[in-house]
C-alpha cells in the first residue's frame, strides 16, 4: 500500500509541484498589483520617506516581498524534487511557466516603470528564453535532454537579486555614499549571462538540431 501511495504521490500533486503552483499564484498577484491603475480606482498606497533618502511606495515593497518569496520557492521546489526523486513532467512544465511569469512578466513592467532598467533588457532576456526553449524542444524531440548550464543558473540568480533590490529601492545600499546601484549591476550581469548561456546552448546543440536523425 505504501509503495502505491508513493508512486501516486510522484505522479500527482507532490510537495514540489504544490510549491510551484503557489509560486505561479504569487506571480499573478504581483503582476496584478503592478498593472492595476490603483489611483484610478481611488486606492492610494502610502509613500514613506526612509531616512530622507528614498520615497518608498508601499506597493513596490509588497510586490518585492512576494517576489522574494516566489524566488526562494523556485530554488526550494527544485531542491526537494531532486533530493527525494519527486521530479514529474507536470512539475517541469509548471516550473518553467511559473518562472517565466514571475521573472519575465515583472521585468517587462519594471522596465516600463523604472528608468534604472533599459527596455532592451527584457527584449534580450525574452528573446534568449525563446531561443533556448526552442533548442530544448528540438533536442527533446530527437531524444536528447539539454541540461541547464551554469551561465543560465547564474543569470537566474542575478536577475532575481536585481529585481528584488529594484522593488526595495536598492535599500540598504542606497544609504551608502551616493548609493551603490547594485540592482542595476545584478540586472546587467544577468543580461550578459543570458547572452552567454544562449550562445552556449546553441553551439552545444546546433549539430544535433540540424542533423537528419
Amino acid at each position: 500500500m505504501e509503495k502505491k501511495e508513493t508512486k501516486k504521490e510522484k505522479k500527482g500533486m507532490n510537495l514540489p509541484n504544490k510549491i510551484t503552483c503557489v509560486r505561479l499564484v504569487i506571480s499573478v498577484i504581483v503582476l496584478v498589483m503592478l498593472c492595476v491603475p490603483w489611483s484610478s480606482l481611488g486606492v492610494e498606497f502610502p509613500i514613506y520617506n526612509v531616512y530622507g533618502v528614498e520615497n518608498v511606495n508601499l506597493k513596490y515593497i509588497i510586490c518585492g516581498v512576494l517576489f522574494l518569496i516566489g524566488s526562494v520557492s523556485d530554488f526550494l521546489d527544485g531542491y526537494i524534487a531532486r533530493k527525494y526523486n519527486l521530479v514529474t513532467d507536470f512539475g517541469k512544465v509548471m516550473d518553467a511557466i511559473a518562472d517565466k511569469v514571475l521573472v519575465n512578466g515583472v521585468l517587462i513592467i519594471l522596465a516600463y516603470e523604472m528608468p534604472s532598467i533599459p527596455l532592451v533588457v527584457p527584449v534580450i532576456i525574452i528573446t534568449r528564453d525563446i531561443i533556448v526553449d526552442s533548442i530544448k524542444m528540438a533536442s527533446g524531440s530527437k531524444g536528447k535532454v539539454v541540461a541547464a548550464s551554469w551561465p543560465g543558473k547564474i543569470k537566474t540568480i542575478c536577475m532575481m537579486i536585481g529585481i528584488t533590490l529594484t522593488f526595495f529601492y536598492n535599500i540598504p545600499f542606497a544609504f551608502i555614499g551616493h548609493g551603490i546601484q547594485l540592482d542595476s549591476l545584478f540586472i546587467f550581469l544577468a543580461t550578459i549571462m543570458s547572452i552567454i548561456s544562449g550562445v552556449q546552448y546553441y553551439l552545444a546543440n546546433k549539430d544535433f538540431i540540424f542533423s537528419e536523425v
